[in-house]
């Protein structure tokens, strides 16, 4: 697969993820514990630690399966 074609399907992934986000917080994704959140006065670090653990596992998955 050529370099072109692979950051066109990943741009488009990430376009399905911007758009389907609404639905995908409403299931709680990316407030689950583990999840770092800092909030002070002027300044707030949030790191989804947990939800990208849960994400890249879905998506290793999802790849091995179509792999197959």
């Amino acid at each position: 697969m050529d370099l072109q074609r692979l950051l066109i399907i990943i741009g488009v992934c990430l376009v399905v993820a911007g758009l389907l986000w609404p639905i995908i917080a409403k299931l709680g994704l990316g407030r689950l514990p583990g999840d770092i959140a800092i909030k002070k006065e002027n300044f707030a670090f949030y790191f989804p630690i947990t939800t990208s653990i849960i994400v890249s596992l879905l998506l290793t998955l999802i790849f091995w399966l179509l792999r197959k």
